[in-house]
């Protein structure tokens, strides 16, 4: 490709991730071009961070639709106008129309606050403490119809201590979020990794989640 991958991100909260890559890229070490942030909530944080950095937006209300999937073709139609090649789900909080997820199929990921396939959905952090692990993490995967099932491409790991909360938790794994997420999109920025029928890294496909040290 000769010119910057075109990357446009759906976020439903307060945009950290969406600013990793903001950072990522203003650093020199993410060589993309952002086309729009786009939420399903109009007061989304990460339209500000979008609008802070040139970025443009869009928010639609879902009430405004009679149904999710006339929601989700808006939406993602708004994605497809803006030219993006990749579509990263940062924070995105709705679960999506299969027919429109099929669309995107190998041209969106999404980060997920687990080491996937375990706690898929919500309450990651809580289930993980629930069930006593020792050991917690974050996952890059694509996005197919399957909520979080889609191959995961990289994970990142931390260490559950005695005493975690909840919130001990989150705070700690969204240090490795912010570094996950933008080395998986700077991988396909760079065409090692890419998707042919499944995900493939540096010409063969890809048997298990990478590391970060690998990225």
């Amino acid at each position: 490709m000769d010119r910057p991958l075109r990357v446009a991100a759906l976020a439903s909260g307060r945009g950290s991730n969406l600013a990793a890559l903001i950072a990522a890229r203003d650093a020199g070490r993410l060589p993309v071009e952002f086309t729009l942030v786009g939420s399903d909530k109009k007061l989304a944080g990460a339209l500000a961070v979008a609008a802070a950095a040139g970025i443009p937006t869009v928010a639609l209300n879902p009430k405004d639709y009679a149904t999710r999937a006339e929601f989700d073709n808006a939406l993602f139609g708004r994605v497809a106008d803006s030219g993006a090649d990749l579509l990263v789900l940062a924070g995105y909080m709705r679960i999506v129309d299969a027919a429109v997820v099929a669309q995107w199929e190998g041209r969106a990921i999404n980060v997920h606050p687990s080491l996937l396939p375990k706690y898929r959905g919500l309450h990651t952090h809580r289930r993980c403490l629930e069930a006593g692990d020792n050991e917690h993490g974050a996952s890059v995967h694509f996005v197919t119809a399957e909520l979080d099932g889609g191959p995961v491409i990289a994970q990142a790991r931390i260490s559950v201590h005695p005493g975690d909360t909840e919130d001990d938790l989150a705070a700690r794994l969204l240090v490795e979020e912010h570094k996950l997420l933008p080395a998986v999109v700077g991988a396909i920025a760079a065409g090692r990794l890419r998707w042919q029928g499944g995900p493939w890294f540096d010409g063969a496909p890809l048997k298990r989640p990478l590391s970060l040290t690998e990225l």
